[in-house]
């Protein structure tokens, strides 16, 4: 495992992490996730990525557990979480969710603290825009949490490259914690944001990306290339607004085509997938995600696949998935 700055900052983060969108809770419980977190940092992972929203809450339970279990050394893991949707809309008509005001910032920080059991998270997010709150409002609230030591530092998922640099400037202007990194889709398929409307921001502001999506939500795994199995992420309750991108033929059939590069360098098609998007200097960490033990193991595996994307083997690849990319 190689590890890469966070940006400018002088953090270093495994080049692949460990997320738990979607199966902490639903599909890990506690027991698994200790297991899988502690293969996970044998293999010298060192970031675990969380949210607020994931399992509304109970995904952060799940990993602060894990984390209690373990018992390891504060020093040696990296956590984030991110804000925006909240926990609960019952009855909130005033102080709505969906939401990046000052208020809702600063209750949401206390509570992953305390659902995780941390004194503090290395990295806070905001997970999407918020139209209805003045950039200037979020970026002092957001700086406000580093000053307080219950962050260490902060960044966006999902922003645009104009909102990103919104930000960044009235930092820079007011001198308060600036945002280091963003948090983008980025896969195969998804690529514009990354490669071209970020383009700027690298050198300009020093933007680090933790991605996520590597597998473009299991399309990438080559599973579902004759429809959605039981047991699969995309036949989760709730997930049913996968189920177009992951049942897209043409995509389908480029994966077929991908799976004999794959081949081609003795790995799996995920693990190639894993392995291209940790090939952009640019990307800080490739978050994967498992709800399996072996699932996580052989997604590591990409490690081993990176140093064989050659110039010739990345056109290849690119020649079957940039037609077909957003």
């Amino acid at each position: 495992m190689q590890y890469r700055r966070l940006g400018r900052s002088g953090l270093q983060v495994s080049e692949l992490s460990l997320g738990s969108w979607v199966t902490y809770h639903n599909q890990v419980d506690t027991s698994a996730a200790t297991e899988m977190l502690a293969a996970a940092m044998d293999a010298g992972v060192n970031f675990f990525d969380n949210a607020e929203v994931y399992a509304s809450g109970q995904s952060e339970v799940v990993m602060g557990q894990a984390f209690k279990a373990l018992k390891w050394p504060r020093l040696n893991y990296i956590v984030s979480t991110k804000f925006f949707w909240g926990l609960s809309r019952e009855g909130n008509t005033i102080n709505r969710m969906d939401t990046l005001n000052r208020k809702y910032l600063m209750q949401a920080i206390d509570g992953s603290l305390a659902r995780m059991g941390l004194d503090f998270i290395d990295l806070v997010y905001c997970h999407r825009a918020d139209p209805n709150t003045p950039i200037e409002e979020t970026v002092r609230a957001m700086s406000d949490m580093i000053t307080q030591g219950k962050a260490l530092y902060w960044g966006t998922s999902e922003w645009s490259a104009a909102e990103i640099r919104a930000a960044w400037d009235i930092a820079d202007k007011h001198h308060l914690h600036k945002p280091v990194m963003e948090q983008p889709q980025y896969n195969l398929f998804s690529r514009k944001r990354v490669e071209q409307e970020y383009a700027r921001l690298y050198d300009d502001i020093g933007l680090g990306l933790t991605t996520w999506s590597p597998l473009a939500s299991g399309l990438l795994t080559g599973k579902y290339r004759n429809g959605i199995p039981a047991g699969s992420r995309g036949a989760l309750e709730g997930m049913g607004f996968l189920t177009k991108s992951l049942s897209d033929s043409a995509k389908g059939a480029a994966v077929g085509k991908l799976e004999a590069i794959a081949a081609g360098l003795g790995c799996t098609v995920a693990q190639l997938a894993i392995a291209w998007a940790a090939k952009n200097p640019r990307v800080s960490t490739v978050i994967t995600g498992a709800s399996k033990l072996a699932q996580l193991q052989s997604n590591l595996g990409a490690v081993d696949v990176i140093g064989k994307l050659t110039p010739d083997v990345m056109a290849a690849i690119d020649a079957i998935s940039a037609p077909l990319a957003a």
